[in-house]
């Protein structure tokens, strides 16, 4: 299916936003308003910064899928015919939106469409079904589809290692480069019809994981969901993946993620711990990543499923005649019902070698228990797929020849393709439905099963069953699938565990009547309650509220390929300019200097933080200007910062993130805090040495005036654990202690109540309006959560400030602050500072030129 939009596979491979050239026919967006159509250009409105203008008012949902839920059958005259796929989870899921909401679906579609025929398919699926197909090359799309997504993603997300070339084969680089150009072409189409400013996108599943990337690429507000329906490997699997750290940041360019269960949850999130170094917060019940200032919400709700259509396949003559056929067929025998794609994480095998253990265990069964094994045909290809069906029929006859007779088959296996009345038949007769997938995203037979259980007025009658009486089922699942937790009244079994399978088989045909119709009532309830309708809604109602702030904030876009994110910044936050306060620093007479140390005048991680020959320097010159008073406030001890800078002798130093302080180097070092004593140093210890010796990694530091336990280099999520525990710990022995206990990046740290870098601002204030200096120029510059303090004392300071004080809050690096400006790093901070001691050095050179030659 070749594409005219396709041009380069090359440049889409290098991941750096490569270009395509268009159809003859662009897709028009989809009119709202009668006779108005409107169309993205995307050579005017290339920009990452700045989001395209909005044209539609209406709200509308784009759904993003790697197949759209249409079935396409070619017609003996050779023209095409389309029709919905009611069975498609995208196109029930639509229930759930609203009428008021319009929607548009984007994906493949499952026939190949010859390219002299695709734009004329394109245009009749758009105005007809508000579908846009998305057209690919057939070896471009085999390198996505059976290569990298059934290939590696698939097989690595169900916990298979490609341990040897026969068990998924090693990471191949071109099929990484065909998923990442599959991706880009998904999102071209999305462009073609999205209003950035009013449209929501819901992305599905495994194959488009980085499209958020290119979407938030081109639209940094664009409102983001993304829904993962397989599972999500524990990091100790995921992490084996060469593009982890791409996949998990395009993850987190949505807006809001969502997951079947807890524990796929829960494995991402220690993911982007692990890998990342980004931690979760919950608040009031809701899941949060905070990305580069941005809030990346979690949501965790299984999938439902679309109960009127299964009622109205029950109520169908086909779907009665066949039961009735069913129930004919197996007249005094029990059924039992499986139905699983043929592949090897569906468990058939092990269902088929539990069902010969329970005819061997319990003689009484034979004859009387039939399994019937509903096999559909496997997505997937290859030599894994052809060993399941091997084994499959080969188990099925050695059962069968063994235990079977005339008039009994044990095991009756049905390997073609079933009518949906067909298969809906077998789950009315069915007593009891058995999952036993060794892995499963989530898994609706289960679901399907309760509902139809529930039956009909008329499935009642034909079956001989009083339509008033409370009805019945038995379920024997998984523990490894997604809907088994909210399953509470089914049989969980461990499917590796073939005797205890075989038990809980027996165990189900066992259970008195009455026990059977209270699982199924419990059940009946939730599925009824949580159906696909109820999951899209849930899900498009938390995607609202993970976006309600989306224009409030302005939006950088940094960073190259995938590594490409957004910043989401305050509107008054912006990079501070140095033309601008080297201006403002030679108008003004009266400065203050505050400097945070570590990650400000040197670079954060460096092996050696002394400060270099430059930034000694810097300092030196702006404390030789009678009008500055320059302070560093560091969380270091004094006696290293005063060894460091011993040369500058007006320098101000702020010693253990403000607990000393020293006005310059004649002055004695003073306590800011007024500390009694130090004992509470001998409780804390004990305790912080404890942790020291069970967390392998971690240290602690002595302080003057503080104790610091660092668990920097211990593994990220024991470490955090511990930290937490450690947290509390201190909190409780120290409660009546005059200390505070404060968690930080890697540390945990105990040190006198009310010494934070804050009072130094507020010290150095104070001392200049006592001697009758009122400051016209504040330069407040800090990196970490320590700096904030200072920021805001500054920000709240204008009482004591010259009514036109130029006051410049600076933090190093775009991120949430107190500061309204930023720059980058390190060498801009020092850059900047040099600039102003320029201007100091050429302002006492003038000075001197004027003193030294008055009549000049």
């Amino acid at each position: 299916m070749v594409s005219r939009s396709y041009s380069n596979l090359l440049e889409l491979t290098s991941c750096d936003s490569p270009t395509f050239g268009r159809e003859k026919k662009r897709l028009p967006r989809v009119a709202t308003v009668a006779g108005v159509l409107s169309e993205l250009d995307d050579e005017t409105s290339n920009s990452v910064g700045s989001d395209a203008p909005s044209s539609i008012s209406q709200e509308r949902m784009i759904i993003v899928g790697n197949q759209l839920p249409l079935r396409a059958n070619r017609k003996e005259n050779g023209t095409w015919e389309f029709n919905w796929d009611e069975d498609s989870l995208l196109l029930q899921l639509k229930d759930g939106l609203g009428d008021d909401v319009e929607t548009i679906y984007i994906g493949c579609l499952k026939e190949e469409i010859e390219p002299s025929e695709q734009d004329d398919v394109a245009q009749y699926l758009l105005d007809t079904f508000k579908c846009v197909p998305t057209f690919l090359p057939p070896e471009l799309f085999s390198k996505f589809y059976h290569g990298f997504c059934k290939q590696h993603l698939w097989p690595l997300f169900h916990y298979m290692l490609p341990l040897s070339p026969d068990l998924g084969g090693r990471f191949d680089r071109s099929l990484w480069q065909a998923y990442v150009s599959v991706n880009k072409i998904f999102a071209d189409k999305v462009m073609e019809v999205i209003s950035p400013d009013d449209d929501f996108v819901w992305v599905h599943d495994y194959h488009l994981m980085v499209l958020p990337t290119f979407l938030r690429k081109r639209f940094n507000r664009a409102r983001l969901g993304f829904f993962l329906h397989s599972p999500f490997p524990s990091s100790e699997i995921y992490r084996t993946l060469p593009v982890r750290d791409e996949l998990l940041r395009a993850l987190l360019n949505s807006d809001l993620i969502g997951f079947h269960t807890f524990d796929y949850a829960r494995h991402f999130l220690s993911c982007c711990s692990r890998m990342l170094g980004i931690s979760y917060q919950s608040k009031r019940g809701y899941i949060g990543l905070e990305y580069y200032g941005r809030t990346v919400s979690i949501k965790i709700l299984p999938v439902g499923i679309h109960i009127g259509q299964i009622q109205s396949v029950m109520n169908l003559p086909e779907t009665e005649t066949k039961v009735a056929e069913l129930q004919s067929q197996f007249r005094g025998q029990t059924v039992m019902l499986g139905v699983d794609d043929m592949d090897i994480f569906k468990g058939i095998s092990l269902k088929l070698l539990a069902m010969e253990q329970l005819l061997l265990q319990h003689a009484d069964k034979r004859g009387k228990v039939v399994l019937v094994q509903i096999a559909n045909p496997a997505r997937g290809r290859g030599k894994d797929v052809q060993e399941v069906q091997s084994e499959t029929y080969a188990t099925v006859k050695r059962i069968n020849d063994t235990f079977g007779r005339p008039g009994y088959t044990p095991v009756v296996l049905i390997d073609t393709p079933l009518q949906s009345y067909e298969r809906i038949a077998y789950y009315v007769i069915a007593e009891c439905c058995l999952v036993t997938a060794v892995r499963d995203g989530m898994n609706l037979i289960p679901y399907e099963y309760i509902i139809c259980r529930q039956g009909s007025e008329k499935i009642d009658e034909i079956l001989g069953e009083n339509p008033f009486a409370q009805k019945k089922s038995m379920l024997v699942v998984s523990e490894f699938i997604g809907c088994s937790p909210s399953l509470s009244g089914a049989i969980r079994v461990n499917p590796w565990n073939i005797d205890a399978v075989a038990e809980a088989m027996d165990s189900a045909l066992m259970v008195p009547e009455s026990e059977k119709q209270m699982r199924h009532e419990k059940h009946y309830r939730y599925v009824s309650t949580h159906d696909v309708a109820y999951w899209a809604r849930s899900f498009l109602q938390d995607l609202e509220r993970a976006c309600r702030d989306h224009l409030r904030r302005r939006c950088w876009g940094i960073g190259f390929g995938l590594g490409f994110r957004v910043i989401a910044l305050d509107p008054n936050f912006r990079k501070l300019s140095v033309e601008h306060i080297v201006s403002a620093y030679k108008r003004t007479k009266h400065r203050a200097i505050l400097l945070d140390y570590d990650g400000t005048m040197v670079q954060p991680g460096s092996i050696s933080t002394t400060p270099n020959a430059e930034a000694v320097g810097i300092l030196k010159s702006l404390c030789k200007d009678n009008k500055n008073c320059v302070f560093i406030v560091s969380g270091k001890e004094r006696k290293t910062l005063t060894e460091w800078f011993s040369s500058c002798e007006r320098l101000g130093i702020a010693a253990e993130h403000g607990y000393f302080v020293r006005t310059n180097h004649n002055e004695e070092w003073e306590a800011c805090v007024s500390v009694p004593d130090f004992d509470w140093k001998q409780i804390a210890e004990p305790v912080m040495q404890l942790y020291t010796e069970t967390t392998d990694g971690s240290n602690i530091e002595t302080k003057e005036s503080a104790l610091v336990w660092n668990y920097e280099f211990a593994d990220r999520d024991f470490g955090s654990c511990q930290a937490k525990e450690l947290f509390d710990h201190l909190e409780s022995v120290l409660s009546n202690e005059p200390v505070s206990v404060k968690s930080g990046p890697n540390i945990v740290e105990v040190k006198p109540q009310g010494v934070t870098k804050g009072i130094v601002a507020e010290r150095l204030l104070l001392t200049m309006q006592q001697k009758g200096v009122i400051p016209d120029f504040v330069l407040c510059i800090g990196d970490d959560r320590s700096d904030e303090d200072m920021f805001g004392v500054i920000a709240s300071a204008r009482a004591s400030l010259s009514p036109v004080a130029e006051v410049f809050p600076c933090t190093v690096g775009q991120k949430p602050s107190k500061a309204k400006y930023y720059l980058e790093d390190t060498s801009e901070i020092l850059r900047m500072l040099q600039g102003l001691a320029n201007a100091s050095e050429h302002s006492a050179a003038r000075s001197y030129s004027h003193s030294a030659f008055p009549n000049l």
